[in-house]
């Protein structure tokens, strides 16, 4: 199974104005889950992989540091892709 990470052209902006290093730890994810596989990757605690809540239910979030985090939906019906639709500072 071969799966794909996508993101629109807004994303992009928005990796420019957050730290290298939290952009590097967003690209480690998704090599992973290009190469691994989501769900192999889901298990790795260093993301802490999470299904969300209220508003945000059916999209899920990985933790790239302490402060931000990516949310993302996966694709229905077995289809391999996984969209990201925002990386954000979380308000804790």
């Amino acid at each position: 199974m071969e799966w794909h990470v996508t993101w629109d052209k807004k994303l992009d902006k928005d990796l420019r104005k957050i730290p290298h290093f939290i952009v590097e730890k967003f690209r480690a994810w998704v090599v992973a889950v290009e190469t691994d596989g989501l769900y192999a990757v889901r298990k790795l605690p260093s993301f802490h992989d999470e299904p969300l809540k209220g508003q945000r239910l059916g999209q899920r979030s990985i933790r790239l540091n302490k402060a931000y985090r990516a949310i993302y939906i996966e694709g229905k019906g077995g289809v391999c892709v996984v969209q990201v639709i925002e990386v954000n500072k979380h308000d804790y």
